[in-house]
């Protein structure tokens, strides 16, 4: 069993067609799991829910899909509500309801040998689970499920780190990074006997192109948006990082 597990694509196309490729190129998978913020922050939303619609992804909801498609936009600040809202346009009723219907996590395999795929923690799709996070933080989240592999995005920093008897496998982001690293970034996993195989995969996209997009999509604040592409890193990473 192969199962290929992609997160917070954020509107990217290009970032999630070189991560496709990638896949084909490493043999594919049985299944594509996207874990959540499909669409928010990136030029080509519509691209990425008719690409992942066309390879037979499991959607899973994150955050910002929630944002968009459930949410109250008064509720967000003038410069989120002008996001929520030019992305409602965008995508239109059909894929809107999609964003609304995706589950808030998905399940492969039985048991406590199978993974649990959130977009971040399996209470909440906006807590960050840092590799530093301490032990109560992860007695807390991991209480309700079976399953000793939890498997998320939301933070885009990708790590595996074995805690217990479980292992937490961050999958971080394909199209916004922000780990110091410009490349998309997409785990597969691999069933042996004795547990599943976990493949980090980093992968070059035409950041540039992404840069162009931003400029003429008409998104709101796009300036904003290249630079957060650019700089690829959250402002206080060194003191989360083990």
């Amino acid at each position: 069993m192969r199962v290929a597990v992609l997160s917070d694509i954020h509107g990217n196309a290009v970032a999630l067609d070189a991560c496709l490729d990638d896949l084909h190129a490493l043999g594919g998978a049985d299944k594509i799991v996207a874990a959540g913020d499909l669409c928010f922050d990136g030029p080509r939303p519509r691209k990425v829910l008719k690409r992942l619609q066309q390879i037979g992804a499991q959607l899973v909801r994150g955050n910002t899909d929630r944002m968009i498609a459930l949410d109250d936009p008064q509720q967000y600040d003038a410069s989120e509500r002008a996001a929520i809202l030019w992305y409602r346009e965008v995508l239109g009723e059909r894929r809107m309801r999609r964003l609304a219907e995706a589950p808030s996590s998905y399940v492969v395999g039985d048991g406590p040998a199978g993974l649990y795929i959130c977009h971040a923690t399996p209470q909440s799709d906006e807590e960050r689970v840092w590799p530093d996070a301490p032990d109560p933080q992860l007695e807390r989240i991991v209480a309700p499920i079976a399953q000793r592999t939890l498997v998320f995005g939301h933070l885009h920093v990708p790590y595996a780190r074995p805690w217990r008897d479980r292992m937490f496998v961050n999958v971080a982001s394909v199209g916004l990074p922000k780990d110091g690293d410009p490349r998309a970034h997409y785990v597969l996993f691999v069933h042996r006997p004795g547990g599943w195989l976990v493949r980090s995969r980093r992968v070059d996209f035409n950041v540039k192109k992404v840069e162009r997009q931003l400029r003429t999509c008409g998104i709101p604040h796009a300036q904003e948006r290249i630079a957060t592409l650019r700089r690829c890193r959250y402002k206080r990473l060194s003191e989360h990082l083990l």
